[in-house]
């Protein structure tokens, strides 16, 4: 059960907030604050691609979007696969996360068995023979930007909690239990907070 009210929950959340927190970095999950209210970032889950001085990038996991692949894509007629948001930057752009580096050219690695974009002609081909399975692949609208030490400064300000991306929760097929299952996989206090309503004042 979460606390019974507004003070001891932001007690709780000082409590447990850095205990075990990792820093960003590419194959780090970045877990929402559950107070947090920007709308595209609401119970959200986003996988870090990359972290510079530059700046950072990565994909939310648990947002669906509307159009199906092959919506998108009508050469892949068929092939209704979801599509996530995977962020308010370039929404107009299609980004994937995958486990075929042997057979997708040009594929980055960004965490353990984890790897980001390749050749799309590939996937394409792949998908129409039937040669990708859904569950070791994940398509995305746009992408999550931070700018030189924004992240950094969301961190400082306890906007996001952190833990090491596995498969598991990365390609996880029931979006709506990738956020409980980021703050299961910290343990202990931070579980508590997944009963945490999104407005404290409401508690």
């Amino acid at each position: 059960m979460a606390p019974k009210n507004t003070q001891a929950i932001l007690n709780l959340i000082e409590k447990v907030y850095f205990r075990y927190m990792i820093n960003p970095a590419p194959g780090i999950l970045l877990i929402a604050d559950p107070f947090l209210k920007d709308p595209s970032f609401i119970r959200t889950v986003v996988f870090l691609c990359e972290h510079r001085d530059q700046g950072s990038f990565g994909f939310v996991l648990n947002k669906q979007v509307k159009p199906r692949l092959d919506e998108l894509i009508p050469e892949l007629e068929g092939c209704s696969w979801p599509v996530y948001f995977g962020g308010p930057v370039q929404q107009d752009t299609l980004h994937f996360l995958h486990q075929y580096p042997d057979l997708i050219p040009d594929a980055i690695p960004v965490g353990e068995g984890i790897y980001w974009g390749g050749d799309f002609e590939t996937v394409t081909a792949l998908l129409k023979e039937k040669l990708i399975q859904p569950d070791k692949i994940k398509f995305f609208l746009g992408y999550s930007g931070w700018g030189d030490g924004q992240l950094n400064e969301e961190m400082e300000e306890k906007s996001w909690l952190t833990v090491s991306a596995n498969r598991k929760l990365v390609f996880n097929t029931l979006h709506s239990e990738i956020w409980k299952g980021s703050l299961k996989e910290l343990g202990g206090d931070y579980e508590m907070m997944i009963n945490f309503p999104i407005d404290p004042q409401l508690n």
